[in-house]
């Protein structure tokens, strides 16, 4: 996702975010970087899918089953998942080349957003920022980078 906005003072600006697969390390978890594995999460839900096939082997033949319930249960085993994609943080950078008389210098301002739509309102809110103030807000997720 890239925008290209100018600023007043006449830099053009490059506005891109960026979806991390993995929770980017900042200075306060930093020691908290070990990922564990996924083999408990793996052995979990080999166990649920088990334990789902043995009730439907074992299910009477008199029992009927609403045709809600498997949709239920569909749209139940779907919602963590897309919550994990929803909400992936997303790597925001704001970065200009500066300006052709040297003036003004180059700038890059890095931060991370969670969640995809959140990083879009972040994103347009950096973009009117800078149309008007010639730089991002200082109160948002990004900071300057040297």
């Amino acid at each position: 996702m890239n925008r290209l906005v100018r600023g007043s003072d006449g830099r053009e600006w490059v506005i891109r975010g960026q979806m991390e697969w993995r929770r980017p390390a900042t200075a306060d978890d930093f020691e908290h970087d070990v990922a564990a594995s996924y083999a408990p999460g793996i052995v979990m839900a080999a166990v649920a899918a088990g334990l789902a096939i043995v009730l439907l082997v074992w299910m009477p033949d008199d029992v009927r089953v609403p045709q809600w319930v498997p949709l239920a249960v569909l749209l139940l085993a779907l919602f963590f998942p897309l919550r994990w994609i929803l909400r992936r943080p997303w790597t925001v950078v704001a970065e200009t080349e500066g300006d052709v008389t040297g003036e003004r210098p180059s700038e890059r301002w890095v931060g991370t957003v969670r969640g995809i739509f959140t990083v879009r309102s972040e994103i347009n809110r950096v973009v009117k920022s800078i149309a008007r103030h010639d730089l991002p807000d200082f109160e948002g997720p990004l900071h300057p980078v040297e």
